[in-house]
């Protein structure tokens, strides 16, 4: 693929996009009846939906995850339910949508310079309060032993959220260093120089070893590819190299993301070797967009933090040797809040835990369809820029003003409550969100607006209204 000429088209149609998948594998053979599954989820932090080389990137090495693709069931539309990082595992682990657990994002909810603001912006909720019944209680109750290691990132102790073991997880948002010392209270520090990411994948093939007589949920939350840029020096020199200068990469970054991808596959092999891969249901994805100032998100505009494609799409890959007979890529839009009851139904919990997600277990298993829904975010907050030129916003300010968005079918509705401004996108002829086609489709702007402002009355989401006496009209 010649990345300077794909890169340059001002709109791409998801057929073009789908190009990159057309590879199908062979099926898989017989489904064997067996006890409840091991569970593995992986997420990893800040992974762009074009970070990974089967999702068509050219420059980032991922060998492991390639071959896994070509195992696995992969979502091509999948969604994170938030744009940064703790609204989307708060949801994930809840699986609650934002107005229902008040976590928006990190810290205070008022970002960006005061005068700048034009509203005074909802409260936001820093930790995901115990009162939520999680995933990890849920598996709990039907007898699974649960470990998270890597970022928690919900409050201080993951443990009082159903997890018996910790490693690493906490408040932190990112690592101080990825290198030892780690500065870290849940992990102690290992040889000077150690890798992190090397290190929470040799604690999961331990605790993997340690439980592999019975039913395990072990979630992955790696660090990495957050910030701050870190990657070890071999393969940051290799990038250097690779990318020649091109800012739309980071050799850094690029780095980070093999590392990862060495480790996913150290973690497929140790599941070989035990040979319980065959009845291990295996999901993989990240919390939200990768950041656009470190690593283009082209096609989709921006990058995490914003609520346009490239900040809320993200790669997902669901692998369960058992009962999923053949690889395949699916198109239909889901979203991050389907993990846990998609989680629920393999372990055949019938427990109404009202949640917001579908569980997607027939459509990976069964090949039936989903009933066309609607996946909504409520963003009723600020968050500032981090580069005006590459982040690609609809201002120099802010990746995101207060708002709501819904997708539907191919039609994609941004709203925003300082001005009431709508913004309207054909998915299926621009991906990239570059035509807003409101003024040339009415009808469907005043039906979709019309579903979302009826989603925020059924959900209670709070819609900020104050003016803020700071605001200066620029």
């Amino acid at each position: 693929m010649n990345y300077k000429n794909f890169i340059s088209r001002k709109y791409l149609s998801i057929s073009i996009i789908m190009a990159i998948f057309s590879c199908k594998p062979a099926s898989r053979g017989g489904i064997n009846e067996m006890k409840n599954p091991n569970i593995i989820f992986i997420v990893v932090d800040d992974l762009g939906w074009s970070d990974l080389g089967f999702m068509g990137n050219p420059i980032y090495e991922t060998p492991y995850l390639d071959n896994l693709s070509t195992q696995s069931v992969v979502f091509t539309d999948a969604y994170a339910p938030a744009a940064n990082c703790a609204p989307s595992r708060a949801s994930i682990m809840s699986g609650l949508n934002g107005p229902k657990h008040g976590v928006y994002t990190v810290g205070s909810s008022e970002r960006g310079k005061s005068k700048n603001r034009k509203l005074i912006p909802i409260e936001n909720t820093n930790v995901l309060g115990d009162k939520f019944f999680t995933l990890a209680e849920a598996l709990k109750k039907n007898g699974y032993t649960n470990a998270t290691i890597g970022k928690w990132h919900l409050g201080k102790d993951p443990k009082t959220q159903g997890f018996d073991i910790n490693i690493g997880g906490g408040e932190q948002g990112h690592p101080k260093s990825y290198f030892s010392p780690y500065k870290n209270n849940n992990i102690t520090d290992g040889p000077d120089g150690e890798y992190l990411t090397d290190r929470l994948t040799n604690e999961a093939i331990k605790f993997i070893n340690n439980n592999k007589e019975k039913p395990f949920f072990l979630y992955l939350p790696y660090f990495t590819v957050h910030t701050p840029l870190q990657g070890k020096q071999h393969l940051v020199d290799k990038y250097k190299t690779k990318i020649k200068g091109d800012d739309r990469f980071n050799a850094a970054y690029g780095a980070m993301v093999e590392s990862m991808d060495e480790n996913v596959g150290r973690l497929l092999k140790a599941i070989k070797d035990l040979k319980i891969e065959e009845n291990t249901l295996l999901i993989f994805t990240s919390d939200n967009g990768g950041l656009a100032s470190v690593s283009s998100q082209f096609p989709l505009r921006s990058g995490k933090g914003s609520y346009y494609e490239g900040g809320i799409r993200v790669p997902f890959i669901i692998r369960w040797p058992n009962r999923i007979e053949e690889a395949k890529h699916i198109n239909i839009p889901i979203t991050g809040l389907d993990i846990y009851p998609t989680i629920i139904e393999a372990i055949n919990d019938k427990t109404d835990y009202s949640l917001d997600g579908n569980s997607l277990l027939s459509l990976v298993s069964e090949d039936k369809s989903l009933d066309e829904r609607a996946l909504f975010w409520h963003f009723p907050i600020y968050l500032e820029i981090v580069n005006a030129k590459k982040d690609g916003t609809r201002d120099s300010l802010f990746r995101t003003r207060p708002g709501s968005i819904i997708r539907k079918g191919k039609w994609k509705l941004h709203e925003y409550f300082e001005d009431g401004e709508l913004e309207l996108y054909n998915l299926e002829t621009d991906l990239g969100e570059q035509e807003d086609v409101s003024e040339k489709n009415p009808e469907i702007l005043k039906t979709l607006h019309k579903a979302l402002n009826d989603w925020r009355i059924k959900t209670n989401a709070p819609v900020p209204t104050k003016l803020n006496p700071d605001y200066q009209l620029n």
